[in-house]
């Protein structure tokens, strides 16, 4: 049987209006007072996990989930060994670089050399500035990122934005953007290679959506 990795959160509701499109009813995880993780199709030919979004490659490349859907931002981040096979093109957001609007911090450039950053993306902090040949030290933070200026703990942060409200409301501004990131389609990679539950089948079927 198919099993399918779905992540809680932003991604949830288009995620499973997809896997309806084609015959694959997971709606049960809309139901706020479903408390199951697990679920299978009324079909009875596919099952769904409900994971943390940072969870799903981790699911899909040890094999306990054939597919799964997560945003181009954690690909990035993870580096998970998965087979990226479509973008779903909904979700979109885009990782930027922000500073205090009152900054004068212009451009990702004009901030000092070992100059603090704070980001729930490290990976992709350090790449960025590192291609930027800039050193900067990055601090991890998973909560309030946001918080990281206002504190006065970093010049800067390096999240994700989607309408920019969270930034405005918080007093920062964009000063770049690193990449865009959209939903997904990824699988466990010797199961698509094999076929295993007739994976391709359902990986066509998605991308003629």
């Amino acid at each position: 049987m198919l099993t399918v990795a779905i992540p809680k959160g932003a991604l949830l509701s288009d995620s499973i209006k997809l896997f309806q499109s084609i015959g694959l009813d997971f709606s049960a995880f809309l139901d706020s007072k479903n408390r199951q993780l697990q679920i299978t199709d009324p079909t009875n030919t596919a099952k769904a996990l409900l994971v943390r979004a940072t969870d799903v490659p981790v699911y899909v490349e040890y094999g306990q989930a054939q597919l799964g859907i997560v945003g181009y931002d954690l690909l990035l981040e993870k580096t998970p060994i998965v087979a990226d096979l479509a973008d779903l093109t909904f979700g979109y957001c885009r990782m930027s670089v922000a500073v205090p609007t009152a900054s004068p911090y212009k451009r990702p450039l004009d901030l000092p050399p070992h100059g603090k950053v704070a980001s729930k993306f490290v990976n992709c902090a350090k790449n960025y500035f590192h291609h930027l040949d800039l050193p900067v030290e990055i601090i991890p933070l998973y909560g309030s990122v946001e918080l990281g200026p206002i504190t006065g703990m970093s010049e800067a942060i390096v999240d994700l934005v989607s309408t920019g409200r969270t930034l405005k409301q918080n007093g920062l501004m964009e000063i770049d953007t690193l990449f865009e990131s959209t939903a997904h389609l990824i699988a466990h990679p010797l199961s698509y290679r094999l076929n295993c539950d007739q994976i391709n089948s359902w990986v066509e079927k998605i991308r003629k959506i």
